[in-house]
């Protein structure tokens, strides 16, 4: 056994030594495509990752060019040992190379994965204010034709923090509105689930849901719209729904993940936090979307959220202490018991996004 770990480390020094620029061109681009290949296990992704050098190599081949074969093996090995935790100081410490590269979809998906722990999304967005940009680069990526799919994750591991989330709301910017398109956008379910976990954490910030749910930028219809279904509804009912959720069409679907489902329901839920919040979401007609989606939902998570989030607009009203959700006190008992099943959903997600294939960047929950 002593001897085969020896001789898989040697084989890596190897690759890590063919990696670097003496190795000369043609040498580099066979290694990078080796390292891709290596990148596919977790085995692989561990030992990259554990090569400082290897690393460094690969950032470098990253950005010599996206047309180049090697340039795209490296930036997608780079994406796929970013997943792992020990890739995190030699890919953060190369911090301003991999800023450079943005808002490519490698850079994003790297930054992404990177971007999972709190500490480490501190330091991309601090990187990108002192570049200048803030997260302009990001958003202005969001007009284009085909967005990369890994944007929507690294916008989602962003917004966990306050700064990040205060990007987004940026109101003489329009930031927020740019990702709202994206609710229901059919060419990446990755990036759509990014998009809607930003806007999720977005919500956390009470003080701006009246701007959120005013004509300035009318978010409710477009978290609504993936929860609606072909339902007709009597005229009665109809004339309550905003007109984005009028007489849609018989082929009309829902939203085909149950966890972004849920992201959405969470959504309008935080937004209920508040007095003004649960008027606008009444008066919107969101409960007739909600009985509609609870007949149909089979999702047990989903359901749940479903029906708190029914139980908040039918119910009566918080008394004066509690009229703002987000500011009552939780039982610390509590607060851990939903904690670990926030981390054993997040589990879960990962494990089937595993099990699927890849390393899929997750989307992580906001700090408060």
């Amino acid at each position: 056994m002593a001897e085969e770990e020896a001789a898989v480390e040697a084989a890596v020094a190897e690759l890590a030594a063919l990696l670097a620029p003496a190795a000369g061109e043609a040498a580099r681009a066979g290694a990078a495509e080796a390292a891709l290949a290596l990148s596919g296990s977790p085995a692989g992704r561990r030992l990259l990752a554990g090569r400082p050098a290897a690393l460094s190599a690969l950032l470098e081949l990253a950005a010599a060019g996206p047309g180049l074969p090697a340039a795209r093996h490296a930036q997608a090995c780079l994406v796929n040992v970013s997943a792992e935790p020990t890739a995190r100081g030699p890919l953060l410490a190369a911090l301003p190379a991999l800023l450079g590269l943005l808002p490519g979809g490698p850079a994003c998906g790297v930054l992404a994965n990177l971007c999972r722990e709190r500490g480490a999304a501190r330091r991309v967005l601090r990187g990108l204010r002192e570049r200048g940009c803030g997260l302009a680069p990001l958003l202005q990526a969001l007009g284009e034709p085909r967005p990369p799919p890994q944007l929507g994750p690294l916008l989602c591991n962003l917004s966990q923090l306050p700064e990040g989330r205060r990007g987004l709301l940026d109101r003489s910017r329009c930031s927020v509105q740019r990702l709202l398109p994206f609710t229901q956008y059919k060419d990446s379910t990755v990036h759509r689930r990014g998009v809607v976990g930003a806007l999720r954490n977005c919500c956390f910030e009470y003080e701006e849901h009246e701007w959120l749910l005013g004509e300035e930028v009318d978010i409710l219809p477009f978290l609504l719209l993936p929860l609606a279904g072909p339902e007709e509804f009597p005229e009665d009912e109809m004339e309550r729904l905003p007109l984005d959720l009028q007489y849609l069409p018989p082929d009309k679907q829902r939203e085909e993940e149950p966890d972004i489902r849920k992201m959405l329901l969470e959504a309008i839920m935080l937004l209920t936090a508040t007095k003004p919040g649960r008027r606008v979401v009444r008066e919107k007609g969101t409960y007739l979307v909600l009985r509609e989606l609870h007949g149909w939902e089979r999702e047990p998570d989903v359901l749940v959220a479903c029906e708190n989030l029914i139980q908040v607009l039918i119910g009566d009203e918080p008394g004066p202490e509690m009229e703002n959700l987000l500011e009552v006190t939780v039982p610390e008992e509590l607060e851990r018991e939903l904690r670990r099943r926030d981390r054993e959903d997040e589990e879960r997600w990962r494990r089937e996004r595993r099990e699927a294939g890849g390393s899929t960047p997750s989307p992580q929950e906001p700090s408060r």
